[in-house]
């Protein structure tokens, strides 16, 4: 199980390389976001938020994904994160999609950057598309590829326990219902 893991792994380099993201491609997708209906309130009104340009995705049985980010406070960059996900359950394929995380108060970002956290399956996500049906939650996900970034859209959103998510999918068909949940870790800049 552990080799099918590491595997499963680096297929995931083929959607998201672990080389470093350049600055542009974080300013990029945060334009991305504010495109994006509703997403584009949340940058005015929440205390920070987290984004991360590309988080890969893949599984066949047993799955994993992970993106590297930055976390940003009142709109200034303050810190490092990356998200590692494990999967089992029936899952198929891959994709690679665009993360924002907002952070509704102090409190929010506060938990977030504490050290190591991690959303429960509980946590429910805004799949931001371009005329695709599309749902993700840390639970399980289905999604198409976006129509474009440009054409990108918001349908409903909301904060839940100081935190609202949204994604926007890049590329790959993924289908999945399995148990996962998003870990994540911050480094202070």
């Amino acid at each position: 199980m552990l080799s099918t893991l590491r595997v499963l792994l680096f297929s995931l380099f083929l959607f998201a390389p672990l080389s470093a993201v350049h600055a542009d491609e974080y300013q990029d997708t945060i334009n991305i976001f504010k495109n994006a209906g509703e997403s584009n309130n949340f940058f005015s009104q929440s205390f920070g938020y987290a984004v991360f340009p590309t988080i890969g995705k893949g599984g066949i049985i047993v799955g994993g994904a992970y993106g590297e980010g930055r976390v940003y406070k009142q709109g200034a960059y303050v810190g490092d994160t990356s998200m590692t996900q494990a999967s089992i359950g029936f899952q198929l394929g891959g994709q690679a999609f665009s993360q924002i995380i907002f952070f509704e108060d102090q409190r929010a970002f506060d938990e977030f950057t504490g050290g190591n956290f991690e959303f429960g399956a509980d946590a429910s996500v805004v799949a931001i598309t371009a005329g695709a049906n599309a749902s993700a939650t840390t639970t399980g996900s289905s999604a198409g590829a976006s129509g474009g970034k440009k054409d990108a859209n918001t349908a409903g959103s909301g904060y839940y326990k100081g935190m609202a998510i949204f994604t926007v999918a890049k590329g790959g068909l993924m289908f999945q219902a399995a148990i996962a949940g998003q870990k994540f870790s911050y480094k202070a800049k």
